[in-house]
């Protein structure tokens, strides 16, 4: 997922740019404006953490761009090029590491696991709104 931050510095063609040239596949594609209620369950692993209540006001704060890509390792590879959570961290190169200056500001979202990729896809897509084109 992509946050309001990328949206507003319309950076959102270049980030799906360095997805797309590591060879992975979209089948997922939305504009989305979350709601509270939708932020509080996309975010539900985090509630009751310090820093809950400034994700949840960020990624409500404008549109997102949700997306659902496909590929061997689909997680492992999203979440290297994405970079480290801490955008101090983060790999010149990754997507964090090049866009990103403000952890409270982070710029993309990547799932970090199969099960929740499932969970995420689930609050954002209909199951018809995936298409699995062929290469």
């Amino acid at each position: 997922m992509l946050k309001p931050g990328v949206l507003n510095r319309r950076i959102v063609g270049e980030v799906i740019s360095r997805l797309e040239r590591k060879g992975l596949k979209l089948i997922g594609l939305k504009l989305v404006s979350i709601s509270s209620e939708l932020a509080e369950q996309h975010y539900a692993e985090h509630k009751g953490k310090p820093f809950y209540g400034q994700l949840v006001e960020y990624i409500t704060s404008g549109p997102v761009v949700a997306m659902v890509w496909q590929g061997d390792d689909c997680v492992t590879l999203i979440r290297k090029l994405t970079g480290a959570t801490n955008p101090a961290e983060a790999a010149p190169g990754t997507i964090r590491g090049d866009f990103c200056c403000r952890i409270q500001h982070n710029i993309i979202h990547a799932s970090d696991s199969d099960e929740n990729a499932g969970r995420e896809i689930a609050l954002f897509f209909r199951p018809e709104e995936l298409i699995d084109w062929a290469e």
